[in-house]
């Protein structure tokens, strides 16, 4: 099979250079693989237009949901764009009442033979930094009622609730070594693709550990409800201290998220090491089951120091929610004459700094183009026309739905990260806009000509019409960019537009 590589490669490209040779009045873009007329300038012309820019930072008030991958972890390490520090809050419950541990006639007539370990576990999910430095996570007693009872309360991504100082428990995380098989105490159980955090460990963890595993044989137990459980418990956090630079990304939804309590229980007279789970509710099920529970990703951005508060005029800094966005203005769409408009696409180039810190630290897999709403205030909408083709929307929200049913389309739209070599021979990353559509319609019909705004979101909302969440395809957090301005000379952020005269 692989004698017949080689051959067919040399055909392949043969007839594509053939292909090229002979087809020299049709033109490509750097969106998709479109062919268009060849700029000759007799029937088919180019022309640039400048690109005037302000940058900004979001009042960000992206909210996590539970069943959401998760961020958590630090960045400690980022001249340009600061720090970031991402903890975890969650709450684990059983998932029945009145609970007990091991079988109920155990419990009830005193059996057991005690606690061995309490284990805290959640999934690894994915990763955004640099992996060859290690995590260090902590975990701490939520003490916050309003967190304990809020769980249908939304809560952003600022939201941080009140823990104890006492550590519970802590691990060094190397992602590298996550798909290592972990055996557990019985040897017949292991897990993968797993962070496990003893909390037995630390002689407050044996204390709080302790505690939590007595509570089903004290008299009013805390296990007989989920008010009573919730009022000793009212959540853990999981707290990144500032040390590694990466983002590890979990999901709290997963079953694999639990809080592990191995004991040991006399079966016919033998001793015998069990385990039971306490895991994320999601759902409220009844009065003899856990209501849901309640889970937050508090994400915390210092930028104290770094580039990204003082860009310099020709250059620009996109970061992932929590993070920025760049208004942009084309004065020169409003005196554009009539004309054929076969391709008109902004064009977004990385300026490079450190080639180690912009791979490890990567630009966003998706950034997004939207416009500013005329007659409101700090309000935007979707592009008209060429965010999805297929798809009838109206972004004024009168004659149907205000952005595509099916999303974007982003082998048309563009806005997501591609390679290139700059013109220094260095790689950099740089990403297409096609909105053709929208333009011809400025210059054939005269409608009006938006600002535009320009971000790289993990999700958006148009709170003028409702308040949907709409998900774009970036984690939270990751994702960071320094691209060129509409005045930088090597990077220039343009409108490029390829036309045929009326």
């Amino acid at each position: 099979m692989q004698k017949r590589i080689l051959p067919l490669g040399i055909i392949a490209v043969s007839l594509f250079s053939l292909f090229n040779w002979n087809c020299t009045k049709l033109d490509t873009t750097d969106i998709g693989s479109d062919l268009l007329p060849a700029v000759d300038n007799v029937h088919t012309f180019d022309t640039v237009l400048n690109i005037t820019t302000s940058q900004f930072l979001f009042n960000d008030t992206t909210i996590i949901e539970r069943t959401d991958d998760h961020a958590l972890g630090a960045i400690t390490n980022d001249p340009l764009f600061g720090k970031t520090n991402a903890n975890i809050f969650l709450q684990l419950k059983p998932g029945f009442y009145p609970y007990y541990f091991g079988s109920e006639k155990d419990t009830l007539n005193g059996f057991g033979a005690g606690l061995d370990s309490i284990v805290l576990c959640f999934p690894y999910k994915g990763f955004w930094g640099d992996t060859t430095l290690p995590l260090h996570f902590e975990v701490h007693q939520v003490s916050d009622a309003l967190f304990r009872d809020s769980v249908y309360i939304a809560k952003t991504v600022n939201y941080q609730p009140t823990y104890s100082p006492i550590v519970l428990g802590m691990a060094d995380v190397d992602v590298r070594k996550l798909d290592d098989t972990i055996k557990y105490a019985n040897r017949r159980d292991y897990s993968i693709n797993q962070v496990r955090i003893n909390l037995t460990k630390l002689a407050a963890g044996i204390t709080w550990s302790q505690a939590l595993y007595n509570r089903d044989t004290l008299p009013g137990h805390a296990f007989l409800n989920d008010s009573l459980f919730r009022e000793f418990y009212h959540g853990l956090g999981i707290i990144a201290t500032s040390t590694g630079n990466g983002l590890l990304y979990t999901n709290l939804a997963d079953t694999s998220t639990k809080l592990e309590i191995h004991f040991r229980r006399k079966n016919k007279g033998v001793l015998d090491t069990l385990y039971n789970s306490f895991n994320i509710n999601k759902t409220f099920s009844g009065s003899s089951t856990s209501a849901p529970s309640n889970t937050a990703n508090n994400i915390i951005r210092n930028r104290a120091g770094a580039r990204i508060l003082s860009p310099n005029s020709d250059e620009l800094y996109l970061q992932t929610s929590p993070g920025s966005y760049v208004d942009l203005n084309i004065p020169g769409l409003s005196t554009l004459s009539n004309r054929i408009i076969h391709r008109a696409e902004i064009i977004v180039e990385q300026i490079p700094t450190d080639p180690v810190l912009d791979e490890k630290l990567s630009a966003p897999g998706f950034i997004y183009l939207d416009l500013k709403d005329t007659g409101t205030v700090d309000k935007w909408k979707p592009i008209y026309l060429d965010l999805n083709p297929n798809v009838a929307y109206d972004p004024d929200f009168k004659t149907g739905p205000y952005f595509p049913t099916n999303g974007v389309d982003y082998t048309y739209f563009g806005g997501y990260r591609r390679d290139k070599t700059d013109v220094f021979g260095q790689s950099i990353k740089h990403y297409s806009f096609n909105i053709s559509r929208y333009v011809q319609q400025i210059v054939t019909k005269h409608t009006p000509n938006y600002a535009f705004r320009l971000f790289s979101p993990y999700s958006f909302k148009y709170t003028q019409y409702t308040t949907e969440v709409i998900p774009y395809s970036n984690n939270i957090a990751a994702g960071r960019i320094r691209i060129g301005s509409g005045t930088n000379p090597n990077y220039k952020l343009r409108l490029r537009i390829i036309y045929s005269k009326l």
